[in-house]
């Protein structure tokens, strides 16, 4: 390891490794993704669900996979003129060219006289760029020689489908822009330095830029595809995780610096006292995210599989390109607080008092904390899960707008069909049975493959809707009672009820193995049991806490109506992998000072050392994920958020006062069964605790050797 070290350190060696990166970040950007346009993601259910099923026989149908867009014509609440019906009628063969169909069926008025639907059959495509240049045309036939006053809006699932392709439409460019100034604002902030900061960014900028093609090329290796939302998620946790590496490092490189007087030395130094902690903490994270390869929506899979390629990455990265670039410039790149050899380092700053001042009162410190944790945890069994398909968005695309006209105009309509797949013999039987379960309009046998035949059952309650998933449970338990029919359900609303079902299923497998690799990481790491065991209760208690907070949020000042499905599994993924980083840098450095000092005092010194960085490092974490906010997806929104103030919680008040609380509580105890910690190896008189620097190796002699305080390098 220390001949590793020396080669990233080294003058001719140190310019090796980045030329090294630099050629093969450029191979990598010359290699590409892969991807010759926007592509929409595969199928994410497992082969298994009933609806999949569905979808799996209507492939062996003659037919080819169809759409549909539904326009809806209105004057915004009042009844149309008979002028209104004459243009629409004569919008809809410009609106058939645009489609690329012959004709289309007649538009119909609503009851109330309010509004006209236009039904567009369609043929089904996965080309995103195709899809959208086809609805543009649509629309523009469909608002082409309209009367003033009467306006076109599109819906369906073509109208969805469009919408949602355009909510993340530039949006990976936009993501990365707020990322990339967030990172850069706050590493100003940290650094107080015009330059420094450039450095850390441009190395984190280039792991990103390398982790979406690498990752993007695995995943289309195993025939999964990124979708735009996995894409925004991956830059956010390179960017985040990358930057907290290169904060760990430069402080200690920092702290180096005022020992030694060869910058390259301090580096090495540095590197050997961060290093294991930065490895342990991506190595957990990694390993977190690689557990959702277990499980059985292929949404989850590629995120886990993406994500984990990307940690991997950033650490490498901030552990090899970004040492090797720092040793080029002299330490006066820290201007305006350059480091000095003989600096005094170990001054009793705020982290050193508030070590103190919780090793004097723990059970009273740990137990307000508790209560604080417990209070905001008691929100969570308050909250809603599951979204409407109105209701994924922050904003209200022109789809939804038609999706409420529909409800409200034609109720009959507003449901998305159900498709029941039948033995042909019993397939009139179970049309019949299906017309009289509650919540279903209409059910009516459709085309047959010989041997099977499709059943097209029309839903009264609007899609996505808990009544709408409620009729299709019915449809399900119903139909497997018609003798020889073999029916099986499928639709939108088959496939929503399958998905959550699916999320149910992964948690439960999930949330234990998550939990169960970060165990055994901090057991190794820190060859303790009792300090894992309250490491991993401080943060599922931080995890349910911020959930409670965050859902108090939702429903006060967002106004969401409920949490989507994947929230909850994605954000106790990113909570517990990243939320025991700092822990595992606060504790691992806490370990080796009280080998020397005794556990009080080394925690207390490694309190006072790793106190600003990271607290710097939680807060640059929390506003970089809060970046998910600026695309108008609710899921992506809800994940930013609850991240954001769970790291946030886990920063300034578990990892500062509650973990610390808990190992002065526990004393040696703390490390059991570890030999050699237990007993406190200073004399009596020995000196009290001072902060020294992060990431080990906190009590260097000066060496002899040293240039003087005021010498260059």
């Amino acid at each position: 390891m220390r001949g590793i070290i020396r080669f990233i350190t080294g003058k001719a060696s140190g310019a090796i490794v980045i030329a090294v990166f630099v050629v093969l970040s450029g191979l990598a950007f010359f290699w590409g993704s892969g991807e010759g346009g926007d592509v929409a993601p595969a199928g994410d259910l497992p082969a298994s669900a009933e609806s999949a099923k569905v979808e799996e026989a209507l492939a062996t149908f003659e037919t080819e996979d169809s759409s549909a867009a539904l326009f809806v014509f209105h004057r915004d609440g009042e009844a149309l003129t008979p002028d209104d019906l004459a243009a629409v009628s004569a919008a809809s063969s410009g609106i058939a060219d645009a489609a690329g169909v012959d004709a289309l069926p007649p538009a119909f008025p609503a009851e109330d006289g309010e509004a006209m639907i236009l039904t567009v059959p369609l043929d089904a495509t996965t080309d995103v760029d195709a899809q959208s240049a086809r609805a543009e045309a649509m629309r523009a036939a469909a608002a082409d020689g309209l009367p003033d006053g009467l306006i076109p809006v599109m819906t369906g699932p073509e109208g969805f489908a469009v919408d949602i392709a355009a909510v993340f439409e530039g949006a990976n460019f936009t993501l990365l822009t707020v990322t990339v100034l967030v990172v850069a604002f706050l590493l100003i902030v940290t650094y107080r330095s015009p330059v420094l900061w450039l450095i850390p960014l441009s190395v984190v900028g280039l792991a990103d830029g390398v982790a979406g093609i690498v990752a993007t090329r695995i995943v289309g290796a195993f025939g999964l595809t990124m979708d735009a939302s996995i894409k925004g998620i991956l830059s956010v946790l390179v960017f985040g995780a990358g930057t907290n590496y290169a904060l760990l490092l430069i402080a200690r490189y920092r702290d180096e610096l005022r020992v030694s007087a060869d910058r390259r030395e301090a580096m090495a130094t540095a590197l050997r006292g961060a290093g294991p902690a930065i490895i342990a903490s991506g190595g957990t994270v990694a390993l977190s995210l690689a557990t959702l390869l277990f499980a059985s929506l292929g949404g989850n899979v590629v995120l886990g599989l993406a994500c984990a390629i990307g940690v991997v990455i950033a650490m490498v990265f901030a552990l090899v390109l970004l040492p090797a670039t720092l040793v080029l410039f002299p330490r006066g790149i820290f201007w305006p607080v350059v480091p000095r050899v003989g600096d005094d380092q170990h001054g009793k700053g705020f982290w050193f008092k508030l070590g103190t001042g919780v090793s004097k009162r723990p059970a009273i410190v740990a137990g307000a904390g508790i209560v604080v944790l417990i209070a905001l945890a008691a929100v969570a069994p308050s909250i809603k899960v599951g979204l409407a398909q109105t209701e994924r968005f922050t904003s209200t695309p022109e789809a939804v707008v038609g999706q409420e006209l529909l409800n409200e105009h034609f109720p009959d309509l507003a449901g998305a069909p159900a498709v029941v797949v039948a033995n042909s013999g019993a397939a009139q039987a179970a049309a019949d049975r299906a017309a009289e379960i509650e919540g279903v309009a209409s059910a009516s046998v459709g085309d047959s493959s010989g041997e099977i035949t499709r059943i097209d059952v029309g839903l009264s309650s609007p899609a996505e809707t808990e009544e709408a998933l409620a009729t299709v449970e019915r449809l399900r338990a119903e139909l497997s009672q018609v003798d020889g029919a073999d029916a099986i359900v499928g639709g939108l609303d088959a496939q929503a009820l399958d998905e959550q079902a699916a999320q149910d299923r992964d948690q439960l497998l999930l949330f234990p193995l998550i939990l169960a690799v970060v165990f055994v990481v901090l057991l190794l790491l820190l060859r303790s049991l009792v300090a894992p065991i309250l490491l991993l209760l401080t943060v599922v208690g931080s995890f349910f806490a911020s959930v409670g907070a965050s859902w108090l949020l939702f429903e006060n000042v967002f106004g969401f109506p409920a949490l989507d499905t994947s929230v909850l599994l994605f954000s106790f993924l990113f909570l517990v992998a990243l939320g025991v980083d700092y822990n595992i840098f606060l504790v691992t450095r806490a370990r080796e000072e009280a080998v020397k000092h005794g556990t009080k005092d080394g925690m207390i010194r490694s309190l006072s050392a790793t106190g600003g960085v990271i607290t710097s490092a939680g807060i640059l974490l929390a506003a970089v994920f809060a970046a998910l906010g600026v695309l108008p997806l609710i899921t992506l929104t809800q994940i930013g958020i609850i991240v954001c103030v769970g790291v946030l919680l886990d920063t300034l008040l578990v990892r500062t006062v509650i973990v610390p609380a808990l190992a002065f509580l526990t004393g040696d105890r703390f490390w059991w069964p570890s030999k050699g910690i237990l007993e406190d190896p200073r004399p009596a008189h020995a000196e009290s605790a001072h902060p020294g620097q992060v990431g080990g190796g906190s009590h260097h002699a000066k060496p002899a050797h040293a240039k003087p305080a005021h010498a260059k390098s």
